[in-house]
């Protein structure tokens, strides 16, 4: 399991002070890049290879919310989904209380150069791994 900390700024809060919907999704994606490129796979890389990553669908579950400066971990466990397609189950979750604020699924998918659906190598070895 992998997980990153992070804190919640001000400016992304909406008018109720707790952490707008919206952005949980910009956290959940950091922390997969922050997989991706601890494990070995560079975006910029497989994207001049022609090799394009692409979210196919989101699935979240909203438990609790988050306030200004409140310190969480984001974690993410990578699954195999079909054939081409890998999921990355995570969770967002209060440090102070280890409460889980959002639990999700996004599933992704990577594209070849002529827009037909491909699994890299690099992915493949971490579900190896």
């Amino acid at each position: 399991m992998f997980s990153i900390e992070m804190s919640v700024r001000d400016y992304e809060l909406d008018m109720q002070g707790i952490v707008n919907n919206g952005v949980y999704f910009n956290y959940l994606e950091h922390a997969r890049h922050e997989f991706l490129t601890g494990n070995g796979i560079s975006f910029s890389a497989l994207a001049e290879a022609g090799i394009n990553l692409v979210v196919i669908r989101a699935e979240l579950d909203y438990k609790a919310s988050l306030k200004s400066g409140d310190r969480f971990r984001v974690e993410v466990a990578l699954e195999r989904v079909g054939k081409a397609r890998f999921g990355f189950r995570q969770q967002v979750v209060r440090l102070a209380d280890e409460k889980v604020c959002v639990a999700g699924l996004v599933v992704g998918a990577a594209l070849n150069q002529r827009g037909r659906p491909y699994l890299p190598p690099e992915f493949d070895a971490l579900f190896s791994a």
